[in-house]
């Protein structure tokens, strides 16, 4: 077997995609020293990017603020920084001295190769080792990626990487990959493969590169515990004792164990990554991971939907991500348009002049029931709840627009109130209202099919005399936002932010139309 294989940690650089980046000084000086003790061979150490720097992120403007987190002792490790073409000024770096980071890994997509050689061309002039890394590899047809491969050769960089972005390749696909390229790849330059875990195939992929391969220098990507984006990364730890236990390797794993218990199962607790059903969806349809976790972030999708949706993107668009194309998608599919003129005169029958309460299905339901129901004793409210089935509230109506909600709860309890439901959902019941769901939608995406804000735009076309909001508490994060246990919710505090602001932005504009009265404690009442 081939001994000279190599590893390279990518943490601190595609891990950081998981928490943005923000790992903290201590924590990137810690694991930069703590990789560099455990004998790992190149050490990615973050990005190299246009912006403001904040030391607490491993994204960086200079070589110079990489400079402190390299330890004194460097062992035989390399250190290297990721730009992708376009995202950093060649201008601000300085000639390699030998003082911080060894090496830039260069990242580019199809469309700017010729540009993006001569940035290499540019960085290998000032010193630095360069690490060639197209994105999307998988997609070059093969006179692509032999016109990619000779210009690579006449740059001649330390390392040429193929890259499974989509993280769709089986055993076959990477040592077909793998031969084409050694094939043409002058046998001087590394080659390196970067996988994604979609299938769960990272480790097994790389070991059948490392039985297959010989005579040419292997880099294999990894990260500590497989951080990483969406369904993350070959692990660090396993890569390592595989290469000692097959190749003779010395990697020290304890250290790698060491960042894992003082640092990454910490951002664990708050932020998620690895395989899912969604990343898999998105592999077997070709598709960027990013569509996946879009469309799962909506909350609102079955796991069918996903797939169809996925399948409704062109071919041709699906290894890049494109948030308005992915939006557009979703709302193709949700839309279903209708005529619900006679739906909306029913409701208008019941509701117009009438005081309304609105219950959404946070936690505040139960605790302060005994003054919803005085509520609305005393203003005979029509009642409407948003979403779910409260357990002690007789309610008037219940309103939906998730169809994943309806699977999930709807099923498992009894409903005594009339449905209401938009137009995306196709379910059969026997006492129902059906809705236009595009007409009901918010010009914020962050919102866009919020079900509260749903309803409330549907009464301001029904003229309520007066509406009383319960449940509708806000989106904190660490605590529990449903009366229902069965609701949880993924936590995700910077969405959760982004949430709350926007819908209290929504109902100030709502109070200009609407008489709201808030009857439970909530963050959007001023």
């Amino acid at each position: 077997m081939n001994n000279n294989f190599q590893i390279l940690d990518c943490t601190l650089r595609d891990g950081g995609y998981v928490n943005d980046f923000h790992f903290g000084r201590y924590a990137i000086g810690k694991i930069i020293s703590q990789l560099t003790e455990s004998g790992i061979d190149v050490v990615e150490c973050g990005f190299l990017e246009d912006g403001e720097y904040n030391a607490d992120e491993s994204v960086f403007q200079t070589v110079e603020q990489i400079k402190q987190f390299i330890p004194a002792n460097r062992k035989h490790s390399l250190y290297v920084t990721m730009a992708c073409y376009g995202e950093y000024d060649i201008a601000q770096l300085t000639p390699f001295d030998g003082s911080s980071i060894d090496g830039i890994r260069v990242s580019f997509h199809h469309n700017e190769i010729a540009e993006a050689m001569r940035f290499c061309h540019q960085v290998k002039e000032k010193g630095y080792k360069i690490f060639i890394q197209p994105v999307g590899t998988t997609s070059y047809t093969k006179d692509q990626l032999l016109y990619l491969i000779q210009q690579v050769n006449e740059l001649n960089p330390y390392a040429f990487y193929f890259v499974d972005t989509l993280g769709l390749m089986h055993q076959e696909d990477v040592l077909r990959f793998y031969n084409f390229i050694d094939q043409h790849l002058s046998p001087t330059i590394h080659l390196g493969f970067h996988s994604h875990n979609n299938l769960q195939l990272s480790f097994s992929n790389c070991q059948a590169l490392i039985h297959h391969v010989s005579g040419r220098t292997l880099l294999l990507d990894a990260s500590v515990y497989g951080m990483g984006r969406a369904a993350g990364n070959l692990n660090t730890e396993l890569i390592t004792y595989y290469l000692n236990e097959h190749d003779s390797k010395q990697y020290e794993i304890e250290p790698i164990l060491e960042i894992v218990d003082e640092f990454i199962l910490r951002i664990r607790e708050n932020f998620s990554w690895g395989y899912s059903v969604p990343y898999y969806l998105a592999a077997i349809n070709g598709c960027h991971p990013n569509y996946a976790t879009y469309l799962s972030g909506k909350q609102t999708l079955t796991v069918r939907n996903i797939s169809t949706i996925l399948r409704m993107i062109e071919p041709d668009k699906r290894s890049l991500f494109d948030k308005e194309l992915a939006e557009n998608k979703y709302l193709e599919f949700q839309s279903r348009k209708i005529d619900d003129r006679a739906a909306v005169k029913q409701l208008e029958k019941v509701i117009t002049d009438r005081n309304v309460m609105l219950l959404a299905p946070g936690a505040t339901t139960k605790s302060y029931k005994n003054e919803i129901r005085r509520t609305i004793t005393v203003n005979n409210c029509v009642t409407i709840s948003v979403g779910f089935v409260p357990d002690e509230i007789r309610c008037d109506f219940t309103f939906l627009s998730n169809l994943k909600r309806y699977n999930t709860i709807f099923n498992e309890k009894p409903l005594h109130s009339q449905l209401i439901h938009t137009s995306n959902i196709q379910i059969e019941h026997q006492d129902k209202i059906v809705l236009d769901y595009s007409s009901l939608l918010n010009e914020s995406d962050t919102i866009m099919d919020n079900s509260a804000m749903m309803v409330l735009n549907l009464l301001t076309r029904l003229s309520p005399n007066k509406v009383f909001l319960a449940g509708l508490d806000g989106y904190r994060y660490g605590e529990s936002n449903y009366a229902q246990s069965d609701m949880l919710q993924e936590q995700d505090k910077e969405r959760f932010e982004k949430l709350n602001q926007t819908i209290k932005v929504r109902i100030s504009e709502l109070k200009e139309e609407l008489n709201i009265e808030f009857v439970t404690p909530s963050l959007y009442n001023d």
